[in-house]
C-alpha cells in the first residue's frame, strides 16, 4: 500500500516537473525616465482631444462632415506622437470655446491627410 502511494506521488511529480516550464514567466525592466515622460505626455495629449471631440458641437460637425465622432477619436488614437502632440499644441491655441470650427478644421485636415496616405478609410461613404 505504501508502494502505491509512493508511486502516485512519484508521477504527480514527474507531471508537475514536466509541465512546469509550459508557464510563461513575466519577464521586467527599466525604462528611462523619458520614455515614461513619453507616455505620460501621450496620454496627456489624447485626454485632451478626446475632451474635445466628446462636445456635442464638434461631434454634429463632424457628422455633418460626413465622419462619425467614434471613428474620429479612434483615428486620433492611431496618430502617431508627433501628429499627436501637433494637433494637441492646435487645440490649446485656440481661445477658450471661441473658435469651435478651427477645432473641428485641424480634426478635419487631419483625417483628410490621413484618407490621402491610405491610413484611414473614412471617407469613402461620402
Amino acid at each position: 500500500m505504501h508502494r502505491r502511494r509512493s508511486g502516485y506521488l512519484v508521477i504527480l511529480l514527474m507531471s508537475a516537473l514536466t509541465f512546469a516550464p509550459l508557464h510563461n514567466a513575466a519577464h521586467a525592466g527599466v525604462i528611462s525616465t523619458e520614455q515614461y515622460l513619453n507616455v505620460v505626455e501621450r496620454q496627456e495629449a489624447l485626454n485632451r482631444i478626446d475632451a474635445v471631440l466628446a462636445r456635442e458641437e464638434v461631434q454634429d460637425r463632424l457628422k455633418q462632415l460626413g465622419v462619425e465622432p467614434s471613428e474620429a477619436i479612434a483615428r486620433a488614437a492611431a496618430l502617431s506622437d508627433a501628429e499627436l502632440a501637433s494637433l494637441a499644441e492646435n487645440l490649446e491655441g485656440l481661445p477658450a470655446g471661441a473658435d469651435l470650427l478651427g477645432v473641428i478644421g485641424v480634426v478635419f485636415i487631419v483625417l483628410l491627410i490621413l484618407e490621402l496616405v491610405g491610413v484611414t478609410d473614412i471617407f469613402s461613404r461620402i
